[in-house]
């Protein structure tokens, strides 16, 4: 699409949680992501005129789909008269643990808005995405939201008003995100944490993401390796994941400073100091995945400092 009046915006996936920080913190993904493309309707409201990429699997009804929802609540947030088509286009595999529902809820956000003359502050943006990714989980959490909209590592304090922080992140850090061909729903992945965690594994759990965000700021990979471990999600979602042990082990062999679950799964991420050893370490998660689960999986290996969404025209 091409004009004054038509946009396309890119947003990437994201992996979600950091082990320690459940639904707080996230980091973006370097390469795949959802595009959206949209345009100005004398029309009023959001129409989705079209989806590739999902296999006919997602609604062209507005309030059924996180980019619908999205756009509707920048143009809710700006009061514009005007309406929005839009297509979109995903390049993110489905209940793939890659932040895809957030992404495409990025993608629109920021398209709908960019058409509307860039009105939004971040932390609104941030919001009405966030309503757009409720869609898919049935609760706003803005561990994918979040990185997806602003790049790098991000961490959103349960806060009103909302507030996202953009953390420090060494150079040299790298992630590892190994996608095997299974698919794991967030909203079951969610309903069977549970509502209470034991006292213990809470004060582990925020002690761990308190140390994780201190060992980033003073580049202290000791810290970063030993803050990485996630006493909440990952106990109850890895019998989910075929092989989850072995790759996990696979990738703590090769190098990695530490591994666990990318959101809900089905993939598992670790992080690495370098990229020559997170191209080892991915290499090894996904030949693990082929022999202890005979699946095969897809590699990303992404800087720690992977941009954000962005608009790719006009």
């Amino acid at each position: 699409m091409t004009g004054s009046n038509q946009c396309r915006a890119f947003a990437p996936g994201s992996i979600g949680n950091l082990a320690c920080g459940f639904d707080v913190l996230g980091l973006a993904l370097g390469g795949p992501g959802d595009e959206v493309s949209a345009r100005l309707s004398s029309e009023p409201g959001v129409r989705i005129t079209n989806i590739q990429g999902d296999g006919g699997r997602l609604p062209l009804s507005v309030a059924a789909n996180t980019a619908g929802t999205a756009a509707q609540a920048v143009l809710d947030e700006v009061g514009a008269p005007d309406g929005v088509e839009m297509e979109l286009k995903k390049g993110l595999p489905l209940a793939a643990g890659m932040g895809g529902s957030a992404a495409s809820a990025v993608a629109a956000a920021v398209a709908v808005d960019h058409l509307l003359g860039n009105r939004l502050p971040k932390e609104v943006l941030l919001r009405c995405a966030m309503a757009g990714e409720a869609v898919a989980s049935g609760e706003t959490h803005p561990d994918n939201v979040a990185p997806s909209l602003l790049g790098g590592l991000v961490l959103v304090p349960v806060w009103d008003p909302l507030r996202a922080i953009e953390l420090e992140v060494p150079r040299e850090l790298t992630a590892v995100h190994v996608h095997p061909q299974v698919e794991v729903e967030t909203g079951w992945a969610r309903e069977i944490l549970g509502g209470q965690v034991p006292l213990t594994d809470a004060v582990a759990q925020w002690g761990n993401t308190a140390a994780l965000v201190a060992g980033l700021f003073r580049e202290d990979w000791e810290i970063i390796a030993r803050s990485v471990e996630d006493r909440i999600a990952e106990p109850h979602r890895a019998e989910a994941v075929p092989g989850f042990s072995h790759v996990k082990e696979a990738a703590l062999g090769a190098g990695a400073l530490a591994a666990s679950l990318s959101g809900s799964g089905p993939s598992l991420f670790a992080l690495c100091r370098g990229e020559e050893t997170a191209k080892r370490v991915g290499e090894s998660m996904v030949q693990a995945f082929r022999e202890a689960a005979d699946l095969q999986a897809n590699l990303v290996i992404s800087p720690g400092r992977a941009p954000g969404a962005r608009i790719l025209d006009p």
